[in-house]
């Protein structure tokens, strides 16, 4: 275990930050009494663009650990964009992780209007058809939505609505949660739109705002706010409990399953994140 703990931190050290995400990994699982028994990682390169005699290389990487924990065993996986370059002579060079930011949701030119049929009108939140639907496209994208740069809360939304959150607001952007073939509410693409949604809504789909993540259950909502700036970043769905008790995770962007709710292991994590739980309703 201790060689192959070796071979991980040299692979990754491109992507460390400096509070070292790995030492924040591996702190955390010893919290929890849980131990990485297994990785295993593989790389698929979808993208080639040659520029000024560089050729730009962007690739997933998908690694899977298996994690026990008391006598619960689960696997929790990861899909990461990086993104390197070659130069004229074939040496790699700028190994990085491709990033994209909330700010391009906002920017977009797509939204107009739309003729679709009328929206989803269901009243009682199924959180089996959620989780389902959550544990479906993790790392797959559904082709009757679009897929944004930045798709943790459009897959949030998509699972919401598989379990019955009803829609409201068409078209006007800024009201109500809803989703046509080319246009969108803020609330269903946009982090911090849903986050405040979610605390503002009195009826049809809203968010109970609850103190601990130990009160929440499957199909639930987390959201984040990495820095502590009041700006929310990010939204995952909860698809399960470890064996303490504690929710793991589903989201996309950089897709995962079964992710420890915290996200400490997260390049994004600062001393200062700041955490919304909301207990799901539909009334």
């Amino acid at each position: 275990m201790e060689q192959l703990k070796r071979y991980w931190q040299d692979f990754f050290a491109i992507d460390r930050n400096e509070n070292d995400w790995w030492a924040r990994k591996q702190a955390l699982f010893a919290e929890r009494g849980a131990e990485i028994i297994q990785i295993k990682g593989n790389g698929h390169i979808y993208s080639k663009l040659r520029y000024e005699q560089e050729d730009f290389h962007q690739y997933h990487l998908h690694v899977q650990y298996l994690i026990k924990q008391q006598e619960q065993l689960y696997l929790e996986e990861s899909v990461t964009p990086y993104v390197f370059k070659k130069d004229h002579q074939g040496n790699m060079q700028a190994h990085r992780r491709h990033d994209y930011k909330q700010e391009d949701l906002v920017k977009t030119d797509m939204f107009k209007q739309s003729n679709s049929p009328s929206l989803n009108r269901r009243s009682k939140y199924d959180r089996q058809a959620a989780v389902q639907y959550a544990e479906r496209w993790w790392n797959d994208y559904n082709p009757a939505y679009r897929r944004f740069p930045v798709d943790c809360t459009n897959y949030v939304s998509q699972c919401l609505y598989a379990g019955g959150a009803p829609m409201y607001g068409a078209p006007v952007r800024e009201r109500g949660w809803w989703y046509q073939a080319t246009n969108w509410s803020f609330s269903w693409a946009v982090a911090h739109s849903l986050r405040w949604y979610l605390a503002g809504a009195t009826s049809g789909l809203r968010g109970e705002e609850m103190e601990t993540a130990e009160q929440l259950i499957p199909g639930d909502v987390i959201c984040y706010d990495f820095s502590g700036d009041g700006r929310w970043d990010h939204n995952t769905i909860v698809v399960a409990k470890d064996a303490n008790g504690m929710p793991l995770v589903n989201a996309h962007t950089d897709n995962s399953r079964n992710r420890y709710w915290s996200y400490e292991d997260s390049t994004a994590w600062t001393p200062d994140i700041q955490y919304k739980f909301f207990r799901i309703h539909i009334e």
